[in-house]
């Protein structure tokens, strides 16, 4: 069985009402980019496991439940006595634009590399067929444990499990530019594919043209995607650009359309497209998203699964 680990935090999520007013009402749902990418490989016929620490609180118990009722597993998820998740708020503009607000600095993820159980997770990394995390993963460990978990991807890949990196860039996360640019060359040094964007490493490297943006990422495998609906695709076949369908809804939440590209795009991967394919997946899938609001979306409204191929031998994949 093909499977994937998705390592990240996973947050209370409030969502305004449509329309609402300051004071109005609140939706209570739970995200995170690596968690909502989890959810849509589960979807997409993915086995997921979910990676993360979380207290031993009510909403804590709440969110493992929902995450098994996707399909997603949670054997490798620490609960810390006395310890909360985070929480965040979204505000949407007109255009489906979206602001965060965040309270998450005691949050329970942060201490998932210093745990009794962190070696047996870090050991767990080469039973993958594929690793995915991303910059916020990496942005809310301090420095040993980056670097301990880069380590334990180094190993896992020397016995066959492939590393996926998401550039995915919050300010707030990395008051120090240069620590973010450390961090993120040791990720695109280790990493066998790498899901970056303008948006996000436009503040790591301003005025950089995409080609140099291209050159600055050393992983074999890159989807850079672009400030319009598309994406340049790099692999050991060449370089070519990928543009994403017209959507025919209009916009309403942009939250998750990079988490839900992600999912497609590593689920048409380990299905045997080719890349330039599996980015046409990863656009279609994203296109849905952004038309319903916060970062999952009804499963009815997923869009019709294609038949697969034949997936390919973990060896002969790398």
């Amino acid at each position: 069985m093909t499977r994937v680990a998705s390592i990240g935090e996973c947050m209370i999520e409030l969502r305004q009402a449509p329309g609402g007013q300051l004071g109005g009402l609140y939706s209570r749902f739970y995200g995170g980019d690596t968690l909502n990418t989890a959810v849509y490989l589960s979807r997409l016929g993915v086995h997921s496991d979910y990676i993360t620490a979380l207290g031993d609180d009510a909403l804590s118990d709440e969110m493992i439940t929902g995450w098994a009722s996707e399909g997603i597993g949670t054997k490798h998820v620490a609960r810390l006595a006395g310890k909360l998740p985070g929480l965040y708020l979204i505000q949407t503009d007109d255009k489906g634009e979206r602001r965060f607000f965040h309270w998450r600095d005691s949050a329970a993820a942060r201490e998932l590399m210093d745990l009794p159980e962190t070696d047996d997770i870090l050991n767990s990394l080469a039973t993958y067929d594929i690793v995915y995390l991303s910059a916020i993963t990496l942005s809310i460990l301090r420095e040993d444990g980056r670097e301990r978990l880069i380590a334990a991807l180094k190993r896992a890949r020397l016995l066959g499990t492939r590393f996926a990196f998401d550039t995915n860039f919050r300010a707030r996360g990395w008051p120090d530019l240069n620590v973010a640019r450390r961090v993120f060359s040791s990720a695109f040094e280790t990493a066998d594919i790498v899901l970056a964007s303008t948006e996000d490493l436009a503040p790591l490297y301003p005025d950089e043209s995409n080609t140099a943006l291209l050159a600055g990422i050393s992983s074999p495998e890159v989807v850079l995607k672009l400030a319009e609906p598309a994406c340049i695709v790099r692999s050991r076949a060449g370089t070519n650009e990928v543009r994403a369908e017209p959507l025919t809804k209009p916009v309403v939440d942009t939250t998750a359309a990079g988490d839900s590209f992600a999912a497609a795009y590593l689920a048409a991967r380990l299905g045997g497209a080719e890349p330039e394919e599996a980015a046409r997946a990863g656009h279609r899938l994203a296109g849905v998203v952004v038309c319903y609001p916060g970062a999952i979306i009804p499963r009815y409204a997923m869009p019709p699964k294609k038949a697969p191929r034949p997936p390919p031998s973990r060896k002969a994949s790398q």
